[in-house]
């Protein structure tokens, strides 16, 4: 079966009589526009997204028929977990996940980044209330936000410190 673009989401196919196959994805295969895996039910299934990163998220529908809908879903992996407590420490916390280029999600209030030993080292000496647990990476933030001035206006990191220090 070739996939080349999502055909909606689950919550459209509700009302059809129709069985679900579930795509597991790891949360690092959600943008990737070529890949080969095979569905629970067994199916072997190619995605061959050419016109751009597809963002696949949980509930996306991959492919629909009369018999089944291809549906995917993000399996949990190891996580660090945390709680910003204000304005200044969120800012602190991005721009220490952004230096080492990992990828930030958010959720129910909270910062996660996949597991990464020497992060959870650096956040656990610098104070903050750290929690490793096994978590689904749905939500990616998604920024172009650089930390280093640009110009005279400074950047965004730049502002958001100052108005926290107010």
């Amino acid at each position: 079966m070739i996939i080349r673009e999502k055909a909606g989401r689950i919550e459209d196919y509700r009302d059809l009589p129709v069985g679900t196959d579930w795509l597991d994805l790891e949360w690092f295969e959600t943008r990737k526009r070529i890949m080969h895996k095979k569905t629970s039910g067994g199916v072997a299934v190619a995605m061959k997204f050419l016109a751009e990163s597809p963002e696949i998220t949980e509930g996306d529908v991959l492919f629909a028929d009369a018999e089944r809908l291809v549906v995917a879903r993000i399996l949990p992996c190891d996580c660090i977990v945390v709680r910003p407590g204000s304005l200044f420490e969120t800012a602190s916390l991005c721009y220490e996940i952004g230096n080492k280029h990992l990828p930030l999600f958010f959720e129910d209030d909270a910062l996660l980044v996949p597991f990464d030993a020497p992060l959870h080292r650096l956040l656990v000496a610098q104070g903050y209330a750290v929690l490793r647990e096994e978590r689904k990476l749905l939500q990616p933030l998604k920024t172009t936000v650089s930390p280093h001035p640009s110009g005279n206006s400074g950047s965004l990191f730049s502002k958001i410190m100052q108005l926290t220090n107010s």
